[in-house]
């Protein structure tokens, strides 16, 4: 909000012309929506000659904390020249559910953790090329850094003790907040223990059956119906992300197995136990998250041999792409597996393009159905837009 306000004025505009309102403002504690248009009627009686003359740009910050909030934007809109930006908690104010409130005259917004540009500009080190071998150097140092902190800006430059109690604070305010408070589940142990659950095994697949099942071996009774619905607001809440095979069939999408992904890397290594998940799988984890920014049309590949491709991505205007990502290729065995998929992926599939990203490998080469380029993670990163 604070960079849109900025780009405002320096378009330009007015100060006057910009009303900023944080609700979780304890001086705002007593606002109800009966009571909204006290907001207006303040402004108006500081700038009355502004009313239906100049437009004016309306900011307000969590606002889902005053009910019945949706009529008095409506109003706003409908009524006075302005624009209208808000912010809410996913615990209680959903992308889709605006979307219903305000009649289809809204437009949502995603706010992710940093990208890795988006960390390289915090720390100052420009993540735009001709990539020389000193700024080369530093963004590949930077990169480790932030493989290490994750997106979340707060944690940035903080140390590695006071950067993980923050993340498992994240961590236990979205399962309890986002979750258990949000849907009034009788049962939070169960939710909590599925989330860790799936954090230790980020980039693996699972089935509802096999969660049900380690969720009885634990003690809780929780249903199918049930884990299917916790899996659902998990991704509501932009904590983890479900990947499915590329089938075009939906039946046979939805019973195939899933894979998992988390919104932050670095969370999953503050919350996580730290035996399943490896570099690895927190390399595969960036890449998705990276691709996620992109596009929500993300699919994992089984060839018709049962090798496996990890992402197939597509963009609306496009055709798909398969990305394959590997720590390292300096082991001919696991060389030979990662090609040999993204190639017979390429063949049944009839494309022409193939990648594998890694941490560092840089090189590019032919096969039968085309070729296969093989990214640096760090550039894949910083240029996501350019591959898919």
């Amino acid at each position: 909000m604070y960079q849109i306000v900025k780009q405002l004025l320096d378009a330009g505009v007015s100060r006057q012309n910009i009303l900023h309102l944080n609700f979780f403002d304890d001086r705002l504690h007593d606002l109800r929506h009966d009571r909204l248009g006290q907001v207006l009627e303040a402004y108006f009686t500081l700038y009355p000659e502004k009313k239906h003359t100049e437009k004016i740009y309306c900011f307000f910050d969590e606002i889902q904390v005053v009910s019945g909030w949706e009529s008095f934007v409506d109003r706003l809109m409908r009524l006075e020249n302005s624009d209208v930006y808000i912010t809410g908690s996913s615990a209680q104010l959903l992308s889709r559910e605006i979307a219903t409130q305000m009649r289809g005259r809204s437009l949502s917004l995603e706010l992710f953790p940093f990208s890795l540009r988006e960390f390289l500009y915090a720390r100052e080190v420009s993540g735009d090329g001709p990539f020389s071998a000193k700024k080369r150097l530093m963004i590949q140092k930077a990169f480790e850094t932030y493989t290490e902190t994750g997106g979340f800006p707060e944690v940035v430059r903080l140390d590695r003790r006071l950067r993980i109690k923050i993340h498992q604070e994240y961590f236990n305010a979205i399962v309890f907040r986002d979750l258990v408070e949000r849907h009034d589940i009788a049962h939070p142990r169960a939710v909590q223990d599925l989330a860790h659950w799936l954090a230790n095994h980020i980039g693996s697949l699972y089935t509802i059956n096999s969660l049900t099942g380690y969720l009885k071996s634990l003690g809780h009774k929780a249903p199918k119906s049930a884990v299917s619905e916790y899996l659902e607001w998990f991704e509501d809440a932009y904590l983890f992300f479900t990947v499915r095979i590329f089938d075009a069939s939906l039946a046979r999408a939805h019973a195939n197995p899933k894979k998992v992904y988390c919104v932050d890397h670095a969370l999953v290594r503050s919350v996580g136990t730290g035996i399943l998940v490896n570099s690895g799988h927190l390399l595969e984890n960036m890449v998705f998250c990276a691709l996620r920014r992109v596009t929500s049309d993300i699919f994992y590949y089984r060839t018709r041999r049962g090798r496996e491709v990890d992402f197939i991505v597509g963009r609306q205007g496009r055709s798909h792409v398969l990305i394959q990502v590997c720590e390292s290729m300096a082991d001919p065995l696991t060389r030979k597996r990662e090609i040999t998929a993204l190639a017979e992926a390429m063949r049944e599939r009839g494309d022409t393009r193939g990648v594998i990203v890694t941490r560092q490998e840089d090189a590019s080469f032919p096969v039968d159905a085309g070729r296969i380029e093989v990214v640096p993670a760090w550039r894949f990163l910083l240029d996501v837009a350019e591959f898919v």
